[in-house]
């Protein structure tokens, strides 16, 4: 039996998606094009591209159009992600800034500072992380120098220091804390999002044995990262399953 033509519309995307033909920030036709070129109605192609936009393969944007959402990276929650290495497995371009680097004491009403700074001083880091060329996350990053003295002669330059860390010090145990924050005006134009959008923040601190090694705070854009198990579709009509609405179940 032949697709309804609302789940035909939605098909022909989500192939022409899951293909690369049309690559992430592609603008699809407006609704008044699809509706031309399939003879239907708005009511119709709203119908096609709803599933579409739940599912987190198009984005939405009143008086803008239909975008191809660009890919999420998908973490494992007790994982500690190189953001560095996952972009670029991904097959985007990667690059990386320091935005600051200071060696200081740990600040004396902050507990979570004095406890990491163990009587002895912190590196204080900010940084910005790009995909594609466009802000991905900013890193908020204190490392122990009482537990990684080394870490005061890395300048974190070239390397980010999330990948440093990784490649020179182990450690035994990690904890995260996950939430949507809403971002100070500064933060919101470094990431390049309207000041009013919701971002997903990761604060991750590290221990080796009783020894704290770093508090991070990362934060992304909330289209850009979220973190759950990674699962994988086997066949292409797997994958235009999951974009299948409530209703195609009984047709």
């Amino acid at each position: 039996m032949d697709l309804t033509l609302h789940r035909r519309i939605r098909s022909d995307i989500a192939e022409r998606i899951l293909s690369g033909e049309w690559s992430p920030g592609f603008r699809i036709p407006f609704e008044h094009e699809l509706m031309e070129e399939y003879g239907c109605s708005r009511m119709t192609v709203n119908k096609a591209l709803a599933p579409l936009a739940e599912r987190g393969m198009i984005i939405r944007r009143r008086r803008f159009g239909s975008f191809v959402a660009r890919p999420r990276i998908h973490s494992f929650v007790l994982d500690i992600p190189d953001i560095q290495a996952e972009i670029l497995n991904r097959g985007e371009p990667y690059d990386f800034e320091l935005l600051s680097r200071k060696v200081r004491a740990a600040h004396k009403r902050d507990a979570e500072e004095l406890a990491l700074a163990a009587s002895g001083e912190v590196i204080e880091l900010r940084c910005l992380h790009r995909s594609s060329g466009r802000p991905f996350a900013l890193e908020e990053r204190l490392i122990s120098l009482a537990s990684v003295p080394q870490a005061r002669d890395a300048d974190f330059s070239g390397v980010p220091p999330g990948t440093w860390l990784l490649e020179r010090v182990p450690w035994t145990e990690a904890e995260h804390r996950i939430r949507a924050v809403n971002v100070s005006r500064a933060t919101a134009l470094t990431l390049g999002v309207d000041p009013a959008a919701a971002c997903l923040s990761l604060e991750r601190r590290t221990w080796r044995r009783a020894e704290r090694i770093t508090f991070v705070r990362l934060t992304f854009p909330g289209e850009a990262y979220d973190l759950g198990a990674r699962f994988a579709s086997s066949t292409p009509e797997e994958a235009l399953d999951q974009v299948a609405d409530p209703g195609d179940a009984a047709s």
